[in-house]
């Protein structure tokens, strides 16, 4: 699990970004209860939390997440409108959390909202949603619509960022709680 954690959310352990999202086969619903609330007690006092989505066919959605940064994004301008508009009634963390796992688990695609919930800008994941997925102005961990130098400059940050995880994590250097940044 450290490996999975490492290579897919070391931008939110490093405080750079509100979430990252990874699938994880586990054969053992209740032994990935026991590590996540395990991890959520160790992880407390720096600010990151984990939950599963959705679990399908031994597959687990993990969502990795800093509650503040995902509080901040929440109250950016238009975004609780946006969800409004989707059935949320109103956009504090665990409720917003809660339904985006009910809308998960309601559907066999991805709500397209789930892009708020990584940090993505608003403009992004409304331009995904227009453009169906199609006419991006260039993608890396989302695709862009608008703002495409920050949108770069951003991605070129959390690569170097996750290369540097994985090279401190791979040699013994580090562990996954030594890395994480604290809130």
């Amino acid at each position: 699990m450290e490996k999975y954690i490492i290579e897919n959310c070391a931008p939110t352990l490093a405080s750079l970004k509100t979430a990252n999202l990874f699938s994880y086969v586990c054969p053992s619903p209740e032994a990935l209860e026991v590590y996540i609330a395990c991890w959520n007690q160790r992880m407390k006092g720096k600010g990151v939390s984990m939950c599963v989505l959705r679990i399908r066919e031994h597959t687990a959605l993990i969502y990795v997440y800093r509650k503040e940064f995902l509080k901040r994004d929440m109250k950016r301008p238009g975004v609780t409108e946006f969800l409004r508009g989707l059935g949320y009634e109103h956009a504090d963390t665990d409720y917003a959390v809660s339904k985006l796992k009910e809308r998960l688990n309601e559907g066999a695609g991805f709500p397209h909202e789930i892009g708020l919930f990584l940090g993505y800008p608003l403009g992004d994941v409304i331009g995904f949603v227009e453009n169906s997925g199609r006419n991006c102005i260039c993608a890396g961990c989302w695709k862009v619509y608008c703002n495409v130098g920050e949108a770069v400059r951003t991605f070129q940050k959390f690569k170097k960022c996750t290369e540097v995880y994985v090279r401190l994590w791979s040699q013994g250097r580090r562990n996954v709680w030594q890395l994480t940044v604290a809130a």
